[in-house]
Parts: structure tokens; C-alpha cells; sequence
């Protein structure tokens, strides 16, 4: 069965869209067929894939407002096993353009019910924000949600009213939603609240959290530019080998076997 996962956290800058595609990279390299959307119109991890969103022939905003069908817009990435339902700037005014349409929580739940077969993993990267786009993403999140969490104070008190969203769209939209994992990520050992931050977050929730403590790295910054993965663009860094580490960490928890 396809494993569907949201990334989402309503605060910027911490490490979400990094994580959706650098694990996705690893679980392609693993043997798993991915595909990543891209639901965040700021489209950043289409530009991190190598794909310019301007220039992109269709996007999400097609597949959401057009109803054109989802597999007409993929596009494969440098990635061997990975895909990409692309952004683009449009997606902006997209969530506006949602509110009159009917079922408007399940336009991204129908439009994967038909491409999820050809895939084993599919990965949402969700906008900092709580609207619809990421409400869509969370009511076809069937395996959960994953949340990067940075390691500094400010990242934590977003928590509460993520939570509450959890909740409501358990109770109206899917019933199966959950927040499957926690990933502390831009990690700096030299500060004390780094480690503070972990011991907090892996107190109030020790079953969701990974393991894997995704470092504070320049080639994790430097490879979007690039237009690759870190598994590309810097295979032997920190940040590359953690993330590594993540994917073999999910990978078991899905109780799946890797050959070595």
C-alpha cells in the first residue's frame, strides 16, 4: 500500500521543505518508488529538484482549480525513483479560488486516488501556514504527518496550534490522521537550548520523535541552489548521512527490510 506522509509545521524556516525531498531522495535510493507534491506556492522544493517553477508546463494549481489529472503534470526529477507534482507562483491564489468549490478539503485526495497505485511513498510539502492547501494535505495524509521541528525556542510554540489542527481535521476529515513523526532538525551542538530543545520535544512526545537529529549544515543550504539533493550534491556531508539515517529510520518504522 502506497504510505502517504504530510510535512508540515506553521512556522518557515525550519527544515520542512529540506526534509520532504533529501528523504525523499534517500527512499528512492533505497528501492522505493516516490513521489514528492509540492503544495507550498513559495515552490521551493520544485526549485530544489531541479525544476524552475515558472517554467514548469502545469503545476498543482492545475490538478486543484483546472481538475486537469494529477498524472499529467508529473515530472521525473535527476533522482532516479523520484517524482515531482510541481508549484508554481499560481498556487498562490489558489486556496481563495477553493472556498466556493464543493468538498473543497478532498481536491488533493481525489486527484491522488488515481496516480497513489504507481507509487510507494508520497510525500506533501506543505505551505507555513494552516489554510487549505495544507488542510487538503492532512485529510489525504493516511499515514500521518511529519513535523521538522528546528532546535530554538520559537519553533516549539507553534506546536500547540498545530496540534489543534491535527484534531479537527481528525475529527471531521480523517479520522486517520496522526502525527507519525517528529525530526528536530538544524541541530547545533555547540549551544546548550539545541540540546534543551531535543530533551523537550522527545519528552512530550518520545514515540513520534526520530532518532535521527538532522545537524545545522552549509551543504544542506548550498545544495537548492544547485537544483539537487544533498545525496547528489554532497553524499559524504553530515547532512547527507543523516538524512540517510532518517529514511532507513522511517523505513523500519514501516516495517520494511533493506538488503544491505
Amino acid at each position: 500500500m502506497t504510505r502517504i506522509y504530510a510535512f508540515a509545521n506553521q512556522k518557515g524556516g525550519v527544515g520542512k521543505t529540506t526534509t520532504a525531498v533529501n528523504l525523499g531522495a534517500y527512499l528512492a535510493a533505497a528501492g522505493r518508488h516516490v513521489l514528492i507534491v509540492d503544495a507550498d506556492p513559495q515552490a521551493n522544493a520544485t526549485s530544489s529538484l531541479g525544476v524552475t517553477p515558472s517554467e514548469a508546463t502545469a503545476s498543482l494549481y492545475d490538478v486543484l482549480i483546472g481538475h486537469v489529472p494529477l498524472a499529467e503534470v508529473i515530472a521525473p526529477t535527476m533522482e532516479p525513483g523520484l517524482d515531482l507534482v510541481p508549484s508554481a507562483p499560481a498556487l498562490a491564489g489558489a486556496e481563495i479560488e477553493m472556498v466556493p468549490m464543493l468538498a473543497r478539503e478532498h481536491l488533493l485526495y481525489r486527484a491522488l486516488e488515481e496516480a497513489a497505485a504507481g507509487y510507494d511513498s508520497i510525500l506533501i510539502d506543505c505551505p507555513p501556514s494552516l489554510g487549505l492547501l495544507t488542510v487538503n494535505a492532512l485529510t489525504v495524509a493516511r499515514d500521518g504527518l511529519i513535523v521538522p521541528i528546528q532546535c530554538e525556542y520559537l519553533a516549539l510554540e507553534g506546536l500547540g496550534r498545530l496540534w489543534h489542527t491535527v484534531q479537527l481535521v481528525r475529527e471531521n476529515l480523517n479520522p486517520q490522521l496522526v502525527i507519525s513523526g517528529m525530526v528536530l532538525t538544524m541541530f547545533d551542538p555547540r549551544t546548550n537550548l539545541a540540546a534543551q530543545i531535543v530533551n523537550e520535544v522527545r519528552r512530550h512526545f518520545p514515540e513520534q520523535t526520530f532518532n535521527t537529529v538532522i545537524p545545522r549544515s552549509v551543504r544542506l543550504s548550498e545544495a537548492p541552489s544547485y537544483g539537487q539533493t544533498i545525496r547528489s550534491y554532497a553524499p559524504a556531508s553530515t547532512g547527507a548521512v543523516a538524512y540517510a539515517a532518517l529514511a532507513e529510520e522511517l523505513l523500519a518504522r514501516e516495517g520494511v527490510c533493506l538488503s544491505k
